[in-house]
């Protein structure tokens, strides 16, 4: 019996992909490098630093920059970003996530987030769906990113449960990948890109059934 759930958050609960394509496009520009649509896929579902290298990487510029810059330039989509967020409303919650989420609460299941996102906790306030989740993990206590199954492994100790009495939710590879490697129950939500390794895959929540996904 499945005791807890598990959420990534962007591609998940909220579509923020787009803001973050933005924020890495027009910082790309500033320093020469070309993000388009097709290789902002590679950056879905892994932390800042962790994006901003691959763009660096990407455009050959990863010796160019001390340290301390590249955190400047982290710091700096990141504020652009959270600039975009704030015409965020409840209307930008994906389809069937409210009703998911008021279903998980009538049955008393308690539930988690699980992103490599700094900003979780004002999005969902700006969502107004702060108050549906028991835990947040702190990206910043974390000492891998995903797809280790480090951040969900510790989602489930916030619960109070093991990997394996929760289901996890992604829309990325690189999350998937983690929710299994930590032997948790996997829900893929498909958002563009194939997913592989899923226990299920889904295009919304409401497509569960949530019954059988609490016996899964």
């Amino acid at each position: 019996m499945k005791k807890g759930f598990v959420f990534d958050l962007d591609g998940v609960i909220t579509d923020t992909a787009k803001f973050h394509f933005l924020a890495w496009r027009d910082l790309g520009k500033e320093i020469g490098i070309d993000v388009d649509l097709k290789f902002n896929e590679q950056l879905k579902g892994i932390s800042r630093m962790d994006s901003l290298e691959r763009i660096l990487v990407h455009g050959k510029r990863q010796n160019d920059f001390t340290p301390e810059e590249k955190e400047a330039l982290a710091a700096k989509k990141n504020t652009h970003y959270v600039e975009l967020l704030q015409d965020l409303t409840p209307a930008d919650l994906l389809p069937g996530v409210k009703d998911f989420l008021e279903a998980a609460k009538a049955r008393q299941i308690p539930c988690a987030i699980a992103s490599a996102s700094k900003n979780a906790p004002f999005i969902l306030k700006k969502l107004e769906v702060f108050e549906r989740f028991d835990a947040i993990v702190d990206p910043a206590t974390l000492h891998k990113g995903k797809p280790d199954p480090e951040i969900f492994v510790k989602a489930a100790e916030l619960l109070g449960f093991t990997p394996e009495e929760c289901v996890g939710f992604e829309d990325a590879q690189a999350g998937l990948d983690g929710i299994k490697a930590c032997g948790m129950y996997a829900v893929g939500v498909l958002s563009g890109e194939p997913l592989h390794g899923a226990d299920q895959t889904v295009h919304k929540l409401t497509e569960l059934d949530l019954d059988a996904l609490l016996n899964a």
